[in-house]
Protein backbone atom coordinates (compact mmCIF):
# COMPACT_ATOMS: atom_id res chain seq x y z
CA UNK A 1 0.00 0.00 0.00
CA UNK A 2 1.40 3.42 -1.19
CA UNK A 3 2.27 6.17 1.91
CA UNK A 4 1.60 9.24 1.61
CA UNK A 5 4.62 11.89 2.16
CA UNK A 6 3.28 15.20 0.68
CA UNK A 7 1.34 17.19 -1.32
CA UNK A 8 1.77 21.23 -2.75
CA UNK A 9 0.30 23.45 -5.44
CA UNK A 10 1.80 26.13 -7.21
CA UNK A 11 -1.16 28.49 -8.26
CA UNK A 12 0.31 31.24 -10.32
CA UNK A 13 -3.22 32.37 -11.66
CA UNK A 14 -6.53 31.44 -10.66
CA UNK A 15 -8.91 32.77 -13.42
CA UNK A 16 -8.91 33.16 -16.89
CA UNK A 17 -7.37 36.31 -18.08
CA UNK A 18 -6.26 37.56 -14.48
CA UNK A 19 -2.57 38.08 -15.97
CA UNK A 20 -1.19 39.63 -18.86
CA UNK A 21 2.70 38.06 -19.23
CA UNK A 22 4.08 38.37 -22.54
CA UNK A 23 6.77 35.40 -23.75
CA UNK A 24 9.78 38.13 -25.15
CA UNK A 25 12.50 35.96 -26.42
CA UNK A 26 11.26 32.58 -28.79
CA UNK A 27 12.01 28.89 -27.45
CA UNK A 28 13.64 30.23 -23.97
CA UNK A 29 11.63 28.89 -20.81
CA UNK A 30 9.75 31.08 -18.63
CA UNK A 31 8.82 29.82 -15.23
CA UNK A 32 4.92 29.01 -14.36
CA UNK A 33 5.23 27.28 -11.15
CA UNK A 34 7.29 25.80 -8.84
CA UNK A 35 6.57 23.23 -5.81
CA UNK A 36 8.83 21.53 -2.84
CA UNK A 37 7.92 18.11 -1.98
CA UNK A 38 9.19 16.47 1.41
CA UNK A 39 10.30 12.85 1.12
CA UNK A 40 13.13 12.21 3.48
CA UNK A 41 11.26 9.73 5.51
CA UNK A 42 10.21 7.93 2.35
CA UNK A 43 10.12 4.47 1.86
CA UNK A 44 11.68 2.41 -1.23
CA UNK A 45 10.10 3.44 -4.60
CA UNK A 46 9.43 7.05 -4.93
CA UNK A 47 6.32 8.11 -6.92
CA UNK A 48 5.74 12.25 -7.82
CA UNK A 49 2.67 12.45 -9.86
CA UNK A 50 2.39 15.93 -11.07
CA UNK A 51 0.02 18.23 -12.99
CA UNK A 52 -0.23 21.58 -14.44
CA UNK A 53 -1.90 23.92 -16.75
CA UNK A 54 -1.24 26.86 -18.71
CA UNK A 55 -3.47 29.44 -20.41
CA UNK A 56 -1.56 31.49 -23.41
CA UNK A 57 -3.04 33.80 -25.95
CA UNK A 58 -1.31 34.53 -29.78
CA UNK A 59 -0.57 37.83 -30.36
CA UNK A 60 -2.49 40.36 -32.38
CA UNK A 61 -0.73 38.97 -35.93
CA UNK A 62 -1.06 35.02 -35.27
CA UNK A 63 1.53 33.01 -36.53
CA UNK A 64 2.05 29.45 -36.70
CA UNK A 65 3.23 28.57 -32.53
CA UNK A 66 4.42 25.89 -31.15
CA UNK A 67 4.32 25.67 -27.24
CA UNK A 68 6.41 23.68 -25.11
CA UNK A 69 5.68 22.85 -21.47
CA UNK A 70 8.55 21.04 -19.42
CA UNK A 71 9.03 20.15 -16.01
CA UNK A 72 12.48 19.59 -14.31
CA UNK A 73 13.69 18.07 -10.80
CA UNK A 74 15.37 21.25 -9.62
CA UNK A 75 15.03 24.81 -10.24
CA UNK A 76 16.75 25.59 -13.63
CA UNK A 77 15.43 24.86 -16.93
CA UNK A 78 18.91 22.77 -17.24
CA UNK A 79 17.95 20.49 -14.76
CA UNK A 80 17.25 17.03 -15.30
CA UNK A 81 14.20 16.77 -17.16
CA UNK A 82 11.34 14.98 -15.79
CA UNK A 83 8.62 15.76 -18.63
CA UNK A 84 7.90 17.90 -21.42
CA UNK A 85 5.62 17.96 -24.24
CA UNK A 86 5.42 20.57 -26.91
CA UNK A 87 1.92 21.21 -28.93
CA UNK A 88 0.73 23.72 -32.13
CA UNK A 89 -1.90 26.76 -31.03
CA UNK A 90 -4.37 26.95 -32.78
CA UNK A 91 -4.93 29.95 -35.44
CA UNK A 92 -8.69 30.02 -35.37
CA UNK A 93 -8.89 30.63 -31.82
CA UNK A 94 -8.50 34.40 -31.14
CA UNK A 95 -8.90 33.80 -27.45
CA UNK A 96 -7.03 31.57 -24.33
CA UNK A 97 -6.13 28.26 -25.27
CA UNK A 98 -5.19 25.88 -22.34
CA UNK A 99 -2.57 23.45 -22.26
CA UNK A 100 -2.51 20.60 -19.30
CA UNK A 101 -0.40 18.16 -18.29
CA UNK A 102 -0.35 14.96 -16.14
CA UNK A 103 3.88 14.16 -15.39
CA UNK A 104 5.40 11.40 -13.46
CA UNK A 105 8.70 10.66 -11.88
CA UNK A 106 9.77 7.41 -10.87
CA UNK A 107 12.21 6.89 -7.83
CA UNK A 108 13.75 9.94 -7.29
CA UNK A 109 16.06 10.07 -4.44
CA UNK A 110 14.65 11.03 -0.99
CA UNK A 111 16.02 14.29 0.26
CA UNK A 112 14.20 16.78 2.61
CA UNK A 113 13.02 18.57 -0.12
CA UNK A 114 12.66 17.61 -3.96
CA UNK A 115 11.96 20.74 -5.89
CA UNK A 116 9.73 20.46 -9.22
CA UNK A 117 9.96 23.54 -11.62
CA UNK A 118 7.40 23.91 -14.46
CA UNK A 119 8.27 26.29 -17.28
CA UNK A 120 6.43 27.10 -20.55
CA UNK A 121 7.94 28.41 -23.70
CA UNK A 122 6.74 29.42 -27.51
CA UNK A 123 8.50 29.28 -30.71
CA UNK A 124 6.72 32.84 -31.71
CA UNK A 125 7.81 35.90 -29.84
CA UNK A 126 4.80 37.91 -28.22
CA UNK A 127 2.59 34.89 -26.90
CA UNK A 128 0.89 35.97 -23.76
CA UNK A 129 -0.02 33.95 -20.61
CA UNK A 130 -3.01 34.91 -19.09
CA UNK A 131 -4.22 32.47 -16.60
CA UNK A 132 -4.78 30.64 -15.17
CA UNK A 133 -1.92 29.15 -14.10
CA UNK A 134 -1.09 26.04 -11.39
CA UNK A 135 1.31 23.07 -11.03
CA UNK A 136 0.88 20.23 -8.06
CA UNK A 137 2.33 17.65 -7.36
CA UNK A 138 1.91 14.75 -4.82
CA UNK A 139 4.76 12.26 -3.31
CA UNK A 140 4.14 8.63 -2.15
CA UNK A 141 6.16 5.34 -1.88
CA UNK A 142 6.19 1.71 -0.75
Amino acid sequence: MARFLDLRTSQNASYSNSISVPILAANTPQLVGRIGLATQNAGTNIRVSMSGTVSLQLPLLPAATSITITVVRGTLSTDPLVYSATENMDLNILGPQVFAFNALDFNPPAATQLTYTMFVSSSLVGVIRVGPESFSGIAVSD
